[in-house]
C-alpha cells in the first residue's frame, strides 16, 4: 500500500478536527461519528479539549482507503498554538488546509499557508461547511487564487466520480506550468502523474468542497487523496525527525519522531548510547506496541532522555529555527507555592514546548515565561492546577523585546581564581533578521584544544544570553570562538563555561559603549477593514501607532468597506481592535499576525522604563576574575582587554569591516 503522513491544518473553527472525525468514519476506521461539541471527538481525547472545545495539542490516526494506507496528524487550530502546529509540518507528506465556506481566509489561515510554503508541504484544500446557506463555492475559489495562488484547482463538483477531474480542470492545471501547457496544446490532455508532480512541487493545489459536520464531500477527498499523491522514497541508513515530546498519563516522557531511513527497532541504540524500550504506533489515545518500525512511519518511544523538537537522529539533519515566536513576557505569581518546585514543574512543560523559554533569575528570585495569548496563558493556568495540582496566577503580560548588534564585537573573559583558569575570545556578528543565536568554531587547535572548544560550545548553547540594555534575550547574532587559553594544570570544564558566558557579556558591553547595541521590538502585520467613510479615521490611527499602510484596496473588500494592510508595532497595536469595534460599530474587522522583530520605535523610552543593570545582574556578570599574589580578585569588564592573557585576534579596524554574516 502507498503510506503517506498528512497533517490537517485550519483557522480556529474551520472545521478541522470534524474534517478528521468524518475521514476516519468513511475510512471504516471510526464505527461511529464523534463531534466536537458533544466532547467525544476521536482526535481530541485530552480533558482539557473536550472542556474547551478545541484542538489544543497535535494527536495521532490511522486509516485506510483503497491503496492508501494514510497517518493523519490532527493539528491546534488556534493561533495561541501555532508552535505546536509548526512542529508537525516538518514531517509531513501532505497538507490538508481546511477553509470555511463561510468566513474564507482568514488570519491565521495566511500564517498556515505562509508555513506551508516555509517548510515546502504540498497542500490540498478542503472548503467546508459548503451547506450553510451563505457558502458561495465560485466566491471561496477565487479568494483562493487570488490570495494564496492561481494553482488552487477545484478538484471535484456534483457531476463528477470521485477521483476524476471536473470538466475543464485539465486546461487550469496545464496553465501552472509552460513545459506542461505546451504539452497539453499537442495532445489535450494532462497524464495523472504529471497531476501528481504538480502537487508534489506545490504548483497545483487541489481544492475539494463539502460539509464535514454532513460527511458531504468526503468520499471525494479519501479518493483525491489515494488518487493525487506520491508515496515518498527513503534511503536505506536510518534516519529520524523528532517533532514532539509529551506525557502520557503514567507521566512517561514520549520522544515522537518521523522516519526519514532505514529502519528502527526494539532496544536498538538511538541517542547518548540509549536503547529504545518500546516502540509505540497511535491511534488517537490508544496505542499499539511493534517491534519495529521502517521509513515513513511515525511513532513515540518512551523514556528517551535530551530529546527536543527539531532535533534530527542518524542520518537526518537537524531542523530550521522555528518561524512561529511568542512576543509577550509573563512573570510567575506563585501564591504561596514554593518558586523551586514552580520551577522544576514548568521546566517539564518547557520540554513539551520549548517556545514557553522558561526563564530564572536567581536575582530577582522570578519566573518568566514567553506566551504568544491569553488563551495559552488561561490553558497553561489550567495544566498546571490540573495536572500538577499548583494553583498559581501570572503577572500582566508586557512585550517581548529583543536586542541584537549592529557591529562586529570581541568579547573576552577570563576565569582565574585559584587553582582554576581559562580565557575565551569570542567573535560577535549581527546576523539577518530572524536567524536567532547562531555558534561556530573558527579556532586552531594548537591554540585550545578539542575538548576546551567542545566546553566553549556546549556552554554557548546551555543558556539565553540576555543582551545589556534592558535584559532582553539576545537574538540575530552569531558567537564564534576565535581564541582562547588553558592551563595544562589548572583548567577544568567549568572554567571555560564562567570564562565563555562573560566573554559574551563583556563584548555586549563593549558595544554598548559604541553604540552598536540596539532594541528591537515585535510587528504585526495586520489587514484591516472598515467603511469607506471611516478609512480617514484608521489611516490617522496607524500612523498615530508609528505603523505604515498600504494603498486602500476596495476591491477585495466586501460592499462598501475598504482594506488597509501594513505594519505596526505590537506594543502600539494591542487593543485596538476594541477601538475598531467601537468606531465602525462591529462592522469593521481587524486581522493581526506576528511579522517579526524591527528596531524598536521608541528605544530610548523603553530603556529607561526598564532601568535595567548590566554590571548589578550577577547571574550575567561582564567582569572577569584574574589571579596575582595567589588569590583571585574581580576585573571590571572594560579593564579586561589590558589585562588579557591572550592578544585579541581582531583589530578595531578589522572588526569594522566586517559586514553582517550571512
Amino acid at each position: 500500500m502507498k503510506h503517506i503522513v498528512a497533517g490537517i491544518v485550519a483557522h480556529v473553527d474551520a472545521g478541522k478536527t470534524t474534517l478528521s472525525e468524518a475521514l476516519l468514519y468513511r475510512s471504516g476506521a471510526l464505527r461511529q461519528l464523534g463531534r466536537v461539541d458533544n466532547g467525544d471527538a476521536f482526535l481530541d481525547p485530552d480533558d482539557l479539549e473536550k472542556q474547551r472545545g478545541i484542538t489544543i495539542f497535535s494527536h495521532q490516526a490511522s486509516l485506510r482507503h483503497g491503496a492508501l494506507d494514510l497517518t493523519l496528524l490532527d493539528t491546534p487550530g488556534h493561533v495561541d498554538f501555532a508552535s505546536q502546529t509548526e512542529q508537525v509540518l516538518s514531517v509531513l507528506d501532505y497538507a490538508i488546509l481546511v477553509v470555511s465556506a463561510t468566513d474564507g481566509i482568514q488570519g491565521y489561515t495566511r500564517t498556515l499557508w505562509r508555513l506551508l510554503q516555509h517548510y515546502q508541504v504540498p497542500t490540498f484544500i478542503f472548503v467546508n461547511k459548503m451547506d450553510a446557506d451563505t457558502a458561495d463555492r465560485e466566491r471561496v475559489l477565487s479568494q483562493l487564487q487570488e490570495v494564496f495562488s492561481p494553482g488552487c484547482i477545484a478538484f471535484n463538483d456534483a457531476k463528477t466520480a470521485d477521483g476524476a477531474l471536473p470538466a475543464g480542470a485539465d486546461e487550469d492545471i496545464a496553465m501552472q506550468d509552460d513545459a506542461v501547457l505546451e504539452s497539453f496544446l499537442d495532445s489535450g490532455t494532462v497524464d495523472d502523474e504529471t497531476v501528481r508532480r504538480l502537487i508534489q512541487r506545490r504548483q497545483v493545489f487541489p481544492c475539494y468542497f463539502g460539509a464535514a459536520l454532513k460527511v458531504d464531500g468526503i468520499d471525494s477527498l479519501l479518493a483525491g487523496l489515494e488518487q493525487w499523491t506520491k508515496a515518498a522514497t527513503y534511503p536505506d541508513e536510518f534516519g529520524a525527525k523528532v517533532f514532539k515530546i509529551s506525557h502520557d498519563d503514567k507521566g512517561e516522557r514520549l520522544t515522537w519522531l518521523r522516519l526519514t531511513g532505514g529502519v528502527l527497532a526494539n532496544k536498538d541504540v538511538i541517542l547518548d548510547e540509549q536503547k529504545v524500550n518500546q516502540l509505540r504506533i497511535y491511534d488517537g489515545a490508544k496505542f499499539t506496541i511493534r517491534p519495529q518500525v521502517v521509513a515513513g512511519e511515525v511513532c513515540a518511544i518512551p523514556n528517551l532522555t535530551g530529546t527536543h523538537p527539531g532535533q534530527g537522529l542518524g542520518a537526518q539533519a537537524a531542523g530550521r529555527s522555528p518561524e512561529i515566536q511568542p512576543v509577550l513576557n509573563y512573570t510567575l505569581d506563585p501564591q504561596g507555592n514554593d518558586i523551586h518546585k514552580c520551577l522544576t514543574i514548568l521546566r517539564q512543560l518547557e520540554d513539551e514546548d520549548p517556545q514557553l523559554h522558561v526563564a530564572w533569575s536567581s536575582h530577582l528570585q522570578e519566573i518568566r515565561v514567553q506566551i504568544m495569548g491569553a488563551v495559552q496563558l488561561e490553558i497553561l493556568q489550567q495544566i498546571l492546577r490540573e495536572r500538577f495540582n499548583l494553583e498559581v496566577g501570572f503577572g500582566t503580560g508586557s512585550i517581548l523585546y529583543k536586542e541584537t548588534l549592529t557591529q562586529a564585537v570581541e568579547g573576552v573573559g577570563h576565569f582565574e581564581p585559584l587553582r582554576h583558569y581559562a580565557e575565551v575570545h569570542l567573535l560577535m556578528q549581527p546576523t539577518p533578521r530572524g536567524s536567532g543565536v547562531t555558534f561556530a568554531a573558527d579556532c586552531d587547535l594548537e591554540i585550545l584544544g578539542k575538548n576546551w572548544q567542545h566546553q566553549v560550545l556546549t556552554s554557548l548553547r546551555a543558556k539565553e544570553h540576555l543582551g545589556v540594555l534592558t535584559g532582553a534575550p539576545l537574538t540575530d547574532v552569531k558567537l564564534t570562538l576565535v581564541t582562547g587559553r588553558a592551563s595544562i594544570v589548572h583548567s577544568v570544564g567549568g572554567d571555560f563555561r564562567e570564562a565563555t558566558w562573560r566573554a559574551v557579556r563583556q563584548g555586549l558591553m563593549m558595544a554598548r559603549t559604541q553604540g552598536q547595541t540596539e532594541l528591537l521590538e515585535p510587528w504585526y502585520r495586520f489587514r484591516l477593514e472598515v467603511g469607506r467613510d471611516q478609512v480617514g479615521r484608521a489611516m490617522t490611527d496607524i500612523q498615530r501607532m508609528h505603523g505604515s499602510f498600504e494603498t486602500p484596496d476596495t476591491a477585495t473588500s466586501t460592499a462598501g468597506m475598504t482594506v488597509l494592510t501594513g505594519t505596526a508595532p505590537v506594543s502600539e497595536m494591542q487593543g485596538y481592535v476594541q477601538e475598531v469595534n467601537a468606531y465602525t460599530h462591529g462592522q469593521g474587522q481587524l486581522e493581526c499576525l506576528i511579522d517579526g522583530y524591527r528596531p524598536c520605535h521608541n528605544a530610548d523610552e523603553v530603556i529607561a522604563a526598564a532601568d535595567y543593570d548590566p554590571v548589578g545582574d550577577l547571574d550575567n556578570t561582564p567582569g572577569s576574575v584574574f589571579c596575582a599574589h595567589g588569590a583571585g580578585y574581580p576585573v571590571h569588564w572594560d579593564d579586561v582587554p589590558e589585562m588579557a592573557h591572550v592578544d585579541y585576534r581582531y583589530t578595531a579596524s578589522e572588526l569594522a569591516r566586517l559586514k553582517i554574516n550571512e
